[in-house]
């Protein structure tokens, strides 16, 4: 592979609260371009930028057509926050796109036609648009009507017809790890409940997450003696796979998320502390390819790692896709950030938690914080520079990190690993 043609750095951020637009008296009647405007107004804010500085924009949506009932979705918030007129691209890998979203931004400044360039992505997750009426009006998105729709994401001449799809991915990582560790259904189901636990507490001390109460407040209400009882009731927590129980998947959001790139040469003359993206990697299997996830990610982690020049013990942060909470066990072992067949140990131990010695999901990652698909990656970015720069509030963690990883993952197939780190 080779290099940037020059040094990109993000300059500025900006995320939307990850809500339910329909009962939130706050966001209600919202429509996408308010929420991407939002988050990019916030963006050029953070910066310090006018948006007539900006050259271009790129627009990431999971699904568009399925959520918004549009295409050419850059089109749709054109006039939204001081753009219009400038190139503009459109671009949609599902629950990757987030992170997609500053790999394309980086590559158009890195390759020279660019200087300043804004890059953002929308999706309302939970609610659903009306056929025939106008964009405010909105409907629940039921789980029902959600997973009839997801499958459009996955091969139709293959990969459907011989049974491909989310629901086989469910299993596979757990039940791998479970037999190369040799742990039981009941050990595994405690490290996941413990890391439950541990970005439910980010994510409620996080004041643009979905979650509010903590699981220690639910379970005494509901009369147990801790959270982790809360966690392996049946009634409270059902298992919706062999080994994956309701708050170990995703929890749909609506949401908006953006950053602003320009080269790193230029980066200090702006208002806040540069975050240089040093290593990018990428990796696209069909879901047919046996355990597909683990894969993929081995792959783009080596790419990213290969053209930052780093090693896995420079990493202080690690962020993960986790639609499915197991992605972490395999993210974080296959990124070395800890070593193999350690991390359940770690999570027992309390050494991922925020205030441990290996971090991981600062913000409650897609379980607990929320999952706006396109919207979350760039919300892990948000994240991971609000972190490096010390800004993260009551959710700061104790050693400021000058090295993340983001592991992206969406659609069941695409894979984006990205390494971020503070420029001196």
């Amino acid at each position: 592979m080779g290099k940037f043609s020059r040094s990109v750095s993000i300059i500025g951020v900006g995320c939307t609260p990850f809500t339910n637009t329909l009962k939130n008296p706050e966001t209600k009647g919202l429509v996408e371009g308010e929420l991407y405007g939002y988050a990019a107004i916030e963006a050029m804010q953070d910066a310090g930028i006018n948006p007539k500085d900006i050259q271009a924009y790129f627009h990431g949506q999971g699904n568009p057509i399925m959520s918004s009932d549009y295409s050419s979705a850059n089109v749709q918030i054109n006039e939204w926050f001081g753009t219009s007129g400038l190139g503009s691209y459109a671009h949609s890998e599902a629950c990757c796109s987030g992170y997609i979203a500053l790999d394309l931004a980086v590559q158009s400044v890195a390759s020279g036609k660019y200087d300043y360039v804004l890059t953002g992505c929308v999706e309302m997750g939970i609610d659903n648009f009306l056929p025939n009426e106008p964009a405010y009006k909105r409907q629940l998105f039921t789980t029902q009507e959600f997973a009839d729709r997801v499958v459009t994401v996955y091969d139709r001449a293959y990969t459907r017809p011989l049974g491909g799809g989310p629901y086989m991915q469910f299993d596979d990582v757990v039940a791998t790890y479970i037999k190369e560790n040799h742990l039981t259904k009941e050990q595994i189901d405690d490290v996941l409940n413990t890391l439950t636990i541990q970005f439910r507490h980010n994510a409620v001390n996080n004041p643009h997450g979905y979650r509010k109460v903590l699981f220690e407040e639910l379970a005494k209400k509901a009369g147990f003696d801790s959270a982790m009882d809360y966690l392996r009731s049946p009634e409270h927590n059902p298992y919706i796979s062999e080994y994956l129980r309701k708050e170990m998947m995703e929890a749909r959001a609506d949401a908006a998320a953006a950053c602003i790139v320009c080269p790193t040469e230029v980066a200090r003359d702006f208002k806040q502390k540069p975050i240089e993206v040093i290593g990018i990697g990428n990796c696209v299997l069909d879901a047919l390819h046996p355990h597909m996830e683990a894969q993929a990610t081995r792959r783009a982690i080596k790419q990213a790692y290969d053209f930052a020049e780093i090693t896995p013990n420079e990493i202080d942060l690690l962020l993960v896709q986790d639609f499915f909470l197991s992605s972490v066990l395999l993210a974080a072992e296959e990124s070395e950030y800890i070593p193999k067949g350690e991390v359940w140990k770690y999570i027992l131990d309390g050494r991922t938690a925020i205030d441990g010695d290996k971090p991981i999901n600062t913000s409650g990652g897609r379980c607990q914080f929320g999952h706006a698909h396109a919207a979350s990656g760039l919300a892990d970015v948000y994240e991971a520079v609000k972190q490096m720069r010390g800004q993260a509030g009551t959710n700061q963690m104790k050693k400021i990190p000058k090295t993340t990883m983001l592991r992206g993952f969406g659609g069941g197939q695409n894979i984006c690993v990205e390494i971020l780190r503070t420029l001196e």
